[in-house]
């Protein structure tokens, strides 16, 4: 008998995780370590970014343009190779992904300027692309029988704890650690090695994939079933204003942290994205039961409460004040990400996870490289605290439009629940 897909807390299961035979088990969780060391290691040069502006006299819109670099590159590995895990496996493809991983971390430990920067940020970002799908379809797949909405879970979550822990990590090794730019590569080419064994351990999860066989690497389209694009445009509304915010505290958050708290210490930049990123974290464990669509509106209005918070301690220029905004901007961060995701997760079939997962993934990382370069060219112009203030400013208005679509979303979902 032919098996079907079910649905669990608005997450789509696939039989394979009922099958006594699929893999499960140890294999959730050596993905969930790939997601939070993917996402730390792409966080650790914003705790070095301050080092490398002093190191090579760099200014603020390099620095953006270096950070752009490594979404633009995400991209293009989403939009080449998103749905690639579909039909090749999980399995080689985040293999593939991890050894450019380790690769980037070379070129990061060995540059010697701005050209290493880019290139090391180029292959970095195409490593995280390439992955990108297999992790999020992977995690859905292996969820635990007992949790099945784990897998949305650790999917929201998994960024948020790398980008933190990244952050705190390389603050504290360039602040007291020897040679700054060096150490924290080191020891991520060793993590990733250790994960890439893990991965070779892994038994296939893809629908179909081990009977596919072959080795085509060709580009696959990524689309949205027309079903469901209106639901996925109203919830990527959320993901954009979320990763907006994250692209500007993980390129400009450190160089502002600083200049506020009036601070030569390092470790203040670091610490600062770990704030937002563990604020983030701990909203989701919260929320983690909730309601997809509600926790979804829930985050939206701590993210415009974060948002007036920060706009108030730029205008006050209160250290404390942006430390409590960024806190409640994390909080609003996370819960956001988490119900959005966990919404647009329930939109998927089995057979093309991965590529809406990547779908997903595109806008993300469009919203998390375009404000950013655009913020970083206007402190040429306008300085720092006053492109911070616009920057703030447009966000918080994306944020009241998604909030008010959401919203929408969700009474329209609950009519159609009660005359079902």
């Amino acid at each position: 008998m032919a098996h079907l897909p079910k649905t669990t807390r608005g997450v789509t299961v696939h039989p394979a995780a009922e099958d006594p035979a699929a893999p499960t088990g140890s294999g959730f969780w050596v993905i969930g370590a790939v997601l939070v060391l993917l996402m730390l290691s792409s966080s650790v040069p914003s705790a070095l970014y301050v080092l490398y502006q002093e190191k090579w006299d760099l200014s603020s819109a390099t620095i953006t343009v270096v950070f752009a670099l490594y979404a633009v590159t995400v991209l293009a590995g989403l939009l080449l190779f998103g749905s690639l895990s579909d039909t090749l496996g999980r399995r080689p493809v985040l293999a593939a992904g991890l050894v450019l991983a380790i690769v980037s971390m070379g070129l990061f430990a060995g540059a010697r300027g701005l050209g290493w920067l880019l290139a090391a940020r180029a292959v970095q970002g195409l490593a995280v692309g390439l992955a990108t799908g297999a992790m999020g379809a992977g995690l859905l797949e292996l969820a635990p029988r007992a949790r099945p909405a784990l897998g949305a879970q650790v999917n929201s979550a998994g960024p948020t704890v790398g980008i933190g822990l990244g952050g705190l990590g390389a603050g504290l090794l360039v602040q007291y650690g020897p040679a700054p730019t060096v150490l924290s590569y080191l020891l991520l080419i060793g993590a990733f090695a250790v994960t890439l064994i893990g991965v070779a351990r892994m038994r296939e999860s893809a629908p179909g994939a081990a009977r596919r066989g072959g080795f085509a690497l060709s580009p696959h389209r990524i689309s949205v079933p027309a079903p469901v694009r209106g639901r996925f445009a109203v919830l990527v509304l959320t993901i954009v204003a979320v990763w907006s915010v994250g692209g500007f505290y993980l390129s400009l958050g450190p160089h502002l942290a600083l200049s506020l708290l009036q601070s030569a210490n390092y470790l203040v930049g670091g610490a600062t994205v770990a704030l937002l990123a563990g604020a983030a974290t701990t909203a989701q464990l919260l929320l983690g039961r909730a309601e997809a669509l509600r926790t979804a509106v829930i985050g939206l209005c701590g993210l415009l409460a974060g948002l007036a918070l920060v706009l108030a301690a730029l205008g006050l220029g209160s250290a404390t004040v942006f430390l409590i905004g960024t806190t409640v901007l994390g909080a609003g961060w996370g819960a956001a990400f988490l119900g959005s995701f966990r919404a647009l997760s329930a939109l998927a079939d089995p057979a093309h996870r991965g590529e809406l997962t990547a779908a997903v993934y595109v806008f993300a990382y469009l919203a998390m490289s375009v404000p950013a370069v655009l913020a970083g060219l206007l402190t040429t112009v306008h300085g720092l605290h006053r492109t911070s203030v616009g920057f703030m400013a447009a966000v918080a208005a994306v944020c009241a439009v998604a909030l008010l679509v959401t919203l929408r979303l969700a009474a329209r979902t609950r009519a159609e629940g009660s005359t079902a």
